[in-house]
């Protein structure tokens, strides 16, 4: 039987997720809903589907096995809740949303109902990231340094903080999960940020450019993650480094380096960073959809949750001056 796929948004993570979906056997892109009608019927008519503006005119008019939600952060909610009370399982991208409100409640629901999510945290995918996590579980991790380093994104509402929630929220997200997903859980986070020039460079920007984030985690380690939007069109990058007692775990999204001391078959090499892991994640949603094995899905919603909590709980200590305290990170971790 072939599945019926629904796409919401139509930006360029819809496009990727769309062309990958295609390339599948046994899947079909049927709809696609934009903003507006225009956009929609655009993007549907490169796969041969049917676009709509409305959600419930798209989940009336076909028979759907599964949703994509590929939206702005501050979009999320009555989208999620439709789809969890028709019982349609989806996958959604990062973040959750521009706070920590809307998620839990969409979490609540989604447990009560057992309805299959994914969410689109595709660097775990990567066999880089899966080595770095099963090395971590051996090392002693005394510090993490992460980063995300780069330019203004030119769309509009990724500029207002009301918006896309600020950049450790909206890009940054990326690298706390990734600490999460390899170190483990974060207890406690301090945060500083600064606007220093965009915002006299463009109009509407209340966005933070600069920002740095201590966190705390769970088994004692410490972690300092920076991030600026502030630099030329492609200058900076990502990456992240775990500072052992074997010398330093290198992580960029291009590969991972090892250091040369560690009891490792790849010590002091360089492990690239794989398969494509937007086709994994998307492959573990569909074989999901179609098996009900979930086993290969390496983040659901509750799990999102956690690295959500982390980065708006930084916004938090950016406006108190003070350290957050984070109590539902770790009683999800139970």
């Amino acid at each position: 039987m072939t599945l019926q796929i629904g796409i919401i948004g139509t930006g360029w993570f819809s496009k990727v997720h769309a062309d990958i979906l295609t390339r599948m056997e046994g899947v079909r892109v049927a709809s696609v809903c934009g903003t507006t009608l225009e956009k929609a019927e655009a993007m549907a008519s490169v796969y041969d589907a049917t676009g709509y503006d409305k959600l419930e005119h798209m989940l009336d008019g076909v028979r759907l096995d599964a949703i994509y939600i590929c939206v702005p952060p501050m979009s999320h909610g009555p989208i999620e809740e439709e789809l969890i009370k028709r019982r349609i399982p989806f996958f959604v991208e990062k973040p959750l949303s521009n706070e920590m409100d809307i998620p839990l409640r969409i979490m609540e629901q989604v447990q009560q109902s057992s309805l299959l999510t994914s969410v689109g945290y595709h660097f775990r995918y990567q066999d880089a990231a899966q080595v770095m996590k099963q090395a971590m579980q051996e090392q002693n991790v005394g510090m993490a340094l992460g980063r995300w380093m780069g330019g203004m994104p030119g769309v509009s509402w990724w500029r207002r903080q009301e918006g896309s929630g600020g950049q450790f929220v909206e890009q940054t997200t990326h690298i706390v999960d990734l600490l999460r997903f390899c170190a483990g859980e974060v207890t406690e986070v301090y945060a500083m940020a600064a606007q220093r020039s965009m915002h006299e460079k463009h109009e509407h920007v209340t966005v933070a450019d600069v920002a740095n984030v201590t966190l705390k985690l769970e088994s004692g380690a410490i972690a300092s993650i920076a991030n600026t939007c502030l630099l030329p069109d492609g200058e900076g990058g990502a990456g992240l480094q775990f500072y052992t007692d074997t010398g330093v775990w290198d992580w960029t999204p291009e590969r991972l380096l090892l250091p040369s001391a560690a009891s490792h078959s790849m010590a002091g090499l360089e492990v690239p960073a794989g398969h494509d892991p937007y086709v994994r994640e998307n492959e573990a949603f569909i074989h999901a959809l179609r098996t009900g094995d979930r086993s290969l899905i390496l983040s659901d919603y509750a799990d999102a949750c956690r690295t959500q909590e982390i980065t708006t709980a930084a916004q938090a200590s950016v406006e108190s001056g003070l350290p957050v305290q984070l109590k539902f990170s770790r009683r999800l971790a139970r």
